[in-house]
């Protein structure tokens, strides 16, 4: 397994719009366990392939309190069952230190291949319905950051744009 590079805002990359899944095959099973790494690495609950520069719908989270039970969503799409909007605060590991309130729907209803290719179906709510809904806009070259006001998506780009050439210089 390998720790993957994670693109962060505002990296152009993340807005490609990825590509299905034609055939769940060795390449995608690893690729989802070095995904798996990656973001546990990180801290993270959820991590969708276009943010380590894989342009495949491949998606892999855990929100559960001990990081045991790991979801991996290929070709996911879901419809919405409650439409009611729910606000939450949300971050993102593209856009590090950064949480902001996005409002979604509460209830959703997912389909994907798990990580053999079998199709599957099921009910999401509360922080999974949530994780899924904002990996899936990843792989639609969305980022939680289009959510929000045009003034604070444009402080948050400075910040992270300053960030990154202060960690350019002190590479050279």
């Amino acid at each position: 397994m390998a720790i993957l590079t994670i693109l962060e805002f505002p990296d152009p990359r993340l807005r490609t719009i990825a590509e299905p899944v034609d055939v769940v095959d060795d390449s995608i099973r690893t690729l989802v366990d070095d995904m798996f790494e990656t973001m546990n690495d990180a801290s993270g609950i959820g991590l969708a392939a276009t943010q380590v520069n894989v342009h495949k719908q491949v998606v892999v989270m855990d929100v559960s309190d001990e990081g045991d039970q790991p979801l991996v969503l290929i070709n996911p799409s879901f419809e919405v069952i409650e439409p009611e909007l729910e606000e939450g605060q949300e971050g993102c590991l593209s856009v590090p230190g950064y949480y902001e309130s996005v409002k979604r729907p509460r209830k959703i209803r997912v389909k994907c291949l798990n990580r053999e290719g079998e199709p599957t179906e099921f009910e999401a709510e509360g922080l999974l319905a949530v994780c899924i809904q904002h990996e899936l806009d990843h792989l639609n070259g969305k980022l939680f950051v289009d959510y929000l006001s045009n003034l604070k998506r444009s402080r948050i780009r400075s910040k992270l744009e300053k960030k990154h050439k202060l960690e350019q210089q002190s590479a050279v």
